[in-house]
């Protein structure tokens, strides 16, 4: 049964002690303090019959293997079917992650540089590290090596990606690209690149050869970890 954002017919957890309880903590203590069962409690804000928020947040990171990775790309219909996780809790925490995501891959108002491959890959391992597809994307760069803009270019199986070099260079031609690093994800966590990775970064250098839009790199991302062609001497 879908709840109706009512947060005072649910059961809460007001029978905790008052610094306990993660709402005050926060307030007291700081965000840092909070684990991430209450950080879920603080967003849900309310239980299920006998179950507080944290017991609810609790059951959310025992879904699966990868605790709270699993809300990264979790679905508001994936998590309307857990007990207690009715529309409007579903949407609140769809939100706070989607937020999250946001914040991690603003760049602000000033361009940022790229000079290693470990700029690009901070910028999109949290968003990018526990996918359960292969997500393939370029970021963009001007003629300083500034990003313009992170693009996405398409979303394969749980085995590879399909690229197409129309589909990369017709957006990197509409954001006047000088530059562009291909970017993608191993759901498996391993970011070692296999024959397929190899043989698209070279067709797509050679339509970027013929463009006058120069591939700099292929990064892939694994699980918290990341492997560069051009570090690795691949391209």
């Amino acid at each position: 049964m879908f709840d109706n954002c009512n947060f005072n017919k649910s059961y809460t957890i007001k029978d905790l002690p008052l610094n306990e309880r993660p709402r005050e903590k926060l307030v007291k203590y700081g965000v840092g303090s909070l684990s991430n069962a209450e950080l879920i409690a603080v967003i849900i804000r309310t239980g299920y019959k006998e179950d507080t928020a944290i017991d609810l947040a609790n059951r959310l990171l025992s879904i699966d293997q990868s605790g709270i990775g699993y809300l990264s790309h979790a679905t508001v219909e994936e998590l309307v079917k857990i007990k207690g996780i009715g529309l409007c809790k579903a949407a609140q925490i769809i939100a706070a992650v989607e937020l999250g995501k946001r914040i991690s891959t603003s760049l602000g108002e000033d361009k940022l540089k790229v000079d290693s491959p470990l700029v690009v890959a901070e910028l999109v391992m949290e968003e990018m590290r526990y996918l359960r597809k292969e997500h393939f994307k370029i970021a963009i760069l001007d003629t300083k090596n500034q990003i313009i803009s992170i693009e996405n270019i398409s979303i394969g199986n749980l085995n590879s990606s399909i690229v197409h070099p129309r589909e990369v260079f017709n957006i990197a031609i509409k954001r006047s690209a000088n530059s562009i690093i291909l970017i993608h994800n191993h759901p498996s966590g391993d970011p070692t690149p296999s024959k397929e990775d190899i043989d698209i970064t070279y067709r797509l250098m050679e339509a970027g050869n013929i463009i006058g839009i120069t591939v700099l790199d292929h990064i892939i991302i694994g699980d918290n970890k990341y492997i560069s062609f051009r570090e690795k001497n691949i391209i």
